[in-house]
């Protein structure tokens, strides 16, 4: 019988020799893989642990998504001892796309092998002074007006319209049956 399957620590120190101290299990293993997408503001920076580990300790190594090792980039990326990916905040000037919106990938490594996370796209956006307005509508009383919010395209896809107002007051959609002009 092998000793590696014998789970009873006394029987197997006596047909294999071996103490329960001395069996150390080896096996990389994710954290969180799920993660796919990290959008992140230029005036913050972030921080991205790598999302796997091991036992033993695994080095843990990133990556650019074309396999390219990074390496530091003084004031704009670091890789931390403990895997840790950082990006830190940087003006508009500083922007480069290979760091700042690309896909990067973290390694696990240790006797037990190599792992590879999934790819994690990063991308840095600009914090933007932005106005939304209404487009302007016509409609004579008592027929439907359709009011569109413009979003600057810059912005779109990090904004929503959460409500509606007029002159600060809140327009709330009548109720089931009710007549459509309450609020306006």
């Amino acid at each position: 019988m092998p000793c590696s399957i014998l789970e009873d620590a006394v029987l197997r120190e006596r047909i294999c020799g071996v103490n329960s101290e001395d069996v150390v299990s080896t096996r990389l293993y994710f954290v969180n893989a799920s993660l796919q997408r990290v959008t992140f503001s230029s005036s913050v920076g972030v921080s991205l642990p790598c999302p796997a580990g091991g036992a033993p300790h695994a080095v843990l190594r990133w990556y650019l998504a074309a396999g390219d090792d990074i390496y530091d980039v003084p004031h704009i990326r670091h890789v931390h001892a403990n895997g840790t990916l950082q990006l830190y905040p940087f003006s508009p000037s500083a922007y480069n796309s290979i760091i700042h919106d690309n896909e990067y990938f973290c390694t696990a490594e240790n006797q037990a092998g190599k792992i590879r996370s999934p790819s994690i796209h990063i991308k840095a956006v600009f914090r933007e002074p932005y106005t939304v307005r209404v487009a302007d509508q016509r409609s004579m009383r008592g027929n439907v007006a359709v009011f569109k919010c413009l979003i600057p395209s810059a912005v779109q896809e990090y904004v929503s319209v959460v409500s509606w107002e007029k002159d600060t007051v809140s327009i709330v959609p009548a109720p089931k049956g009710g007549r459509g002009d309450q609020g306006l």
